[in-house]
């Protein structure tokens, strides 16, 4: 593995591959907190409309040049992060390097597209509203980060996307896709080659790097919350703010989650409420966490008439943890069962050469899985316990769509 700076500041992380795919692509540090405030859901509207035309290729060879390889051009945007990537048979690179360039250097943002793509954009919104057990994520963010820029939907509303154009998607394309503020990311048969290359083609861009107006929002009073839909099932959130990605629990922060509810049928909560009680036909706890503050959520999905049972379980297990840590033997239960996850995770290429780009962009270091898994199994009991010490004292909202 290569990590590398160009001449003009862009950080660059290259690995060998022995596949016959290559995956290439940018992390931009630049996501909805980082919306205006006049224009909710303009990262993700830029996500989309930065594919529509450039200086040099219209929309359909924008989508054309790697499709017709049989690759893939796509991008995706979170509350912090935009990835902007290409996957690709081996042999490529030049050719994916050079398109990301072209969108980043010379996207243009023509009218009649954009319209047209707004309106997708929309439909997007709607489609997301009309899925309750999606929707509950973004109105439980609207109450746990309420008054900072994290509290809107990341895609926005109807209303401000409307007011949306080329002129201001422009615009935060030249703030914050700029060298100081991106990673390139290179999973190639020949990464020296795709180095060079990438000096080659965004070598030329010279832009400051932008300022972050990024301020942790103040910790809300606890909040239950009803909101009445119409559905025909209860989709409910239990959460609360816990510290952000530098945090030194970080770990044992995500450790105690999988033990809790993590994916597997064997977590806790599955156990007790699913598996035990038939209860919900789903639950799963999650942990985000952000450059400057995060949250600990756990989703469930069940008749209306259980929702406060759930609720109460899911407290009693969490209690349950903060009063004794596991014994040793089922604490290397636990941690090996995470390892062996991350290990099978392993597998998934495309994810673990986003995970370069990404983990370079947020930390300054590549932080792969197995990095991950070391520091897991440097985690002890007493750490997780006071994981869930720290929940517990720190009580759970509650949101709930009817």
């Amino acid at each position: 593995m290569t990590v590398t700076t160009l001449s003009n500041g862009l950080r660059c992380v290259a690995q060998h591959s022995t596949g016959a795919v290559s995956y290439i692509g940018l992390a931009v540090n630049a996501g909805s907190r980082d919306d205006y405030p006049d224009a909710p859901g303009l990262a993700h509207f830029l996500e989309h409309t930065i594919f529509k035309g450039t200086r040099h290729r219209r929309a359909w060879h924008i989508s054309n040049r790697m499709e017709s390889i049989g690759g893939e051009l796509n991008a995706y945007t979170t509350k912090e992060l935009t990835m902007l990537y290409t996957i690709a048979p081996a042999g490529y690179a030049d050719r994916a390097l050079e398109l990301l360039a072209d969108l980043v250097k010379n996207a243009s943002f023509p009218t009649a597209d954009v319209e047209r793509e707004r309106d997708i954009i929309i439909e997007e919104i709607h489609s997301y509203y009309d899925s309750p057990s999606e929707a509950v994520f973004d109105e439980f963010d609207e109450g746990i980060y309420a008054g900072s820029g994290m509290a809107h939907n990341i895609l926005g509303s109807e209303e401000s996307v409307r007011r949306l154009d080329g002129t201001v998607a422009r615009d935060f394309l030249d703030r914050f896709y700029v060298p100081a503020n991106m990673v390139l990311y290179c999973v190639d048969p020949n990464p020296d080659k795709a180095l060079k290359l990438a000096e080659r083609y965004f070598g030329d861009m010279n832009h400051p790097a932008p300022v972050h107006n990024r301020i942790a929002p103040a910790v809300p009073p606890v909040f239950e919350k009803v909101s009445e839909r119409d559905n025909s099932q209860a989709n409910t959130i239990c959460g609360c703010r816990i510290p952000g990605r530098h945090d030194p629990m970080r770990y044992a922060m995500m450790l105690f989650n999988n033990v809790l509810g993590g994916p597997a049928l064997n977590s806790r909560l599955c156990q007790e409420i699913r598996e035990k009680r038939g209860l919900v036909y789903s639950i799963e706890s999650n942990v985000v966490m952000l450059s400057d503050c995060g949250t600990f959520t756990v989703y469930f999905g069940s008749d209306k008439s259980t929702v406060k049972r759930c609720g109460r379980i899911i407290r009693d297990q969490i209690r349950r943890m903060a009063d004794k840590p596991l014994s040793p033997r089922a604490f290397a239960q636990v941690r090996d069962q995470y390892c062996g996850q991350l290990d099978v995770l392993s597998d998934n290429r495309e994810n673990c050469a986003m995970e370069l780009g990404r983990s370079l962009l947020l930390y300054d270091e590549v932080r792969d899985l197995r990095y991950i898994s070391d520091h897991i199994r440097e985690v002890t009991a007493e750490q997780v316990r006071r994981c869930a010490e720290m929940i517990t004292e720190a009580d759970l909202s509650r949101l709930t769509l009817l």
